[in-house]
């Protein structure tokens, strides 16, 4: 167990340090380029894969080259999972892309109308749930804002029942993902 510790030097550190940060950033980048393959970005996905794999192939080759001193595992195993919670981070924080909010309510004028008011758009159903009639609200959003639907539908029915898909694509001139005024 000592040998371990006689083996990390000012340099073994800072060397790890150094792929630390270099996994955090391709690994982050790896984040972003899924989401942008997600998104149908695919001229994003493909600039942000070339450098997430050049990044890569400089660290990887790094720590093959100092196999012996195992501080550069550490440091490279720190630096992904270090570089996934900081991608995932990022990742939400940019929430770029659209999506879809369903909620199925047995108070779905109600909560359409709550919706309308608070000026989003909602196309409404009619259906036969397990339980008899039930309500079925659509509403589109750009994803940074889908969060917000979820505790407003709550308000008027804490039961209701909401999925969450992302968008891969739409078509549509007058309809503005961004509604929502708060």
């Amino acid at each position: 167990m000592l040998a371990f510790f006689s083996d990390i030097t000012f340099a073994a550190v800072a060397g790890g340090v150094g792929v630390a940060l270099a996994r955090v950033v391709d690994v982050s980048l790896g984040v972003l380029r899924q989401a942008s393959v997600r998104n149908g970005a695919r001229k994003s996905a493909w600039m942000i894969g070339f450098a997430e794999s050049l990044i890569w192939v400089i660290v990887v080759s790094n720590v093959v080259r100092n196999l012996d001193n195992p501080i550069m595992a550490l440091f490279y195993a720190l630096g992904f999972a270090s570089g996934t919670f900081v991608g995932v981070t990022l990742e939400g924080f940019l929430a770029r892309g659209e999506q879809v909010v369903r909620i199925f309510t047995h108070a779905g004028d109600a909560m359409a109308a709550l919706f309308r008011d608070s000026g989003w758009r909602v196309t409404q159903f009619e259906g036969k749930g397990r339980d008899g009639p039930i309500q079925l609200l659509f509403i589109h959003v750009a994803r940074r804002k889908a969060r917000a639907i979820g505790p407003l539908a709550r308000t008027c029915d804490p039961a209701c029942f909401i999925v969450v898909d992302d968008v891969r694509s739409s078509s549509a001139g007058f309809h503005d993902v961004g509604a929502g005024r708060k």
